[in-house]
């Protein structure tokens, strides 16, 4: 029952600091203090949260096993769909306030400008994960393909990458350090089904 409040206040404290980004913004915007450009401010910081917290819940699976903390898995679904939040805020920034829903401009852009087009992908494979993470889609999907689907994640990550990357065009040292911490988890993803794998070989008779 201990380790129950302390799980739930733990997230509640993960709930809140996630969502600090985010009343941040609507301060700045309700007192005007987001600069002279404050639809690029909101665009930036939106997609600088979105890039963490997709990034810290991809950590999550490799350090609980270093730190031995197995709870820390209760934290990653929360981390991903306020990743995927603040990609919808990033989404609609730009959809809203850069573009008024001028579909006809919107799909030009897209087909024109390669970051946009980035970001759009980054966007559609971050989508069936954030739709599918509660436990109802785990029981409909079964647990293998729940898990197959939710690797789009890392598609994302790449997607969302090269969007920030062709977007920046020549300070390349964030989207570099991005590029390397993603490819860091993926290897240690990766790492882990291999010896999965070979631990379940060495199983078979």
């Amino acid at each position: 029952m201990r380790l129950f409040l302390v799980s739930r206040a733990a997230k509640a404290a993960l709930f809140v600091l996630c969502l600090i980004p985010a009343l941040w913004l609507a301060a700045g915007v309700w007192r005007g203090a987001l600069g002279a450009n404050p639809i690029e401010k909101i665009t930036l910081e939106t997609g600088q949260w979105t890039l963490r917290l997709l990034a810290a819940a991809l950590a999550i699976t490799p350090l609980r096993r270093l730190a031995g903390w197995p709870e820390l898995i209760r934290f990653r679904r929360m981390l991903g769909l306020f990743a995927f939040f603040y990609a919808s805020l990033h989404l609609l920034t730009y959809l809203w306030l850069d573009q008024s829903f001028d579909w006809g401009e919107i799909c030009r852009d897209v087909v024109k400008r390669r970051f946009i087009t980035a970001g759009m992908a980054a966007f559609g494979f971050m989508l069936p994960p954030a739709l599918t993470s509660t436990r109802g889609w785990i029981m409909r999907l079964g647990g293998r393909r729940w898990q197959q689907l939710h690797r789009l994640v890392y598609l994302a990550a790449a997607a969302g990458v090269v969007h920030l990357w062709w977007k920046v065009k020549s300070d390349l040292r964030e989207p570099a350090l991005y590029a390397l911490l993603f490819t860091i988890l993926l290897l240690a993803r990766l790492r882990r089904r291999s010896r999965e794998s070979g631990g379940e070989r060495a199983a078979t008779p």
